[in-house]
């Protein structure tokens, strides 16, 4: 995995939990209106996971999540550059969006890299 600042470290850290914090957010709003959440379930544990990896990986902090579920967590986290790379190329340049957009997608490929070490 490549070198990533003290300042990227927390950039990524800080994109993971607002994601999971609006992922949380959604799932309670669609569980309240009977709606299927079995995808944004698997998300959001994909996302925990990813977190969890970029915290053990430069933080050193324990994580309790088998090989398994850290490959399952992989691919869900690669099957969402396709929306999120189209969200950025359709987001103004200079927005708040784009900024947002570009630190998630580095912190995603930054947490699938370490992925690739279990």
């Amino acid at each position: 995995m490549e070198n990533v600042s003290q300042e990227d470290q927390l950039e990524c850290i800080k994109a993971f939990q607002s994601t999971i914090r609006k992922s949380e957010n959604a799932l309670v709003n669609m569980t309240q209106k009977r709606n299927n959440t079995t995808l944004l379930q698997k998300r959001l544990q994909a996302l925990y996971i990813g977190l969890a990896v970029l915290e053990k990986h430069w933080n050193q902090k324990p994580h309790q999540y088998t090989k398994e579920d850290i490959t399952e967590a992989r691919l869900v986290l690669i099957g969402l550059f396709p929306s999120l790379e189209s969200m950025y190329a359709n987001s103004k340049e200079g927005s708040p969006q784009k900024t947002l957009l570009e630190r998630r997608i580095k912190a995603f490929h930054l947490a699938v890299q370490a992925m690739d070490t279990y």
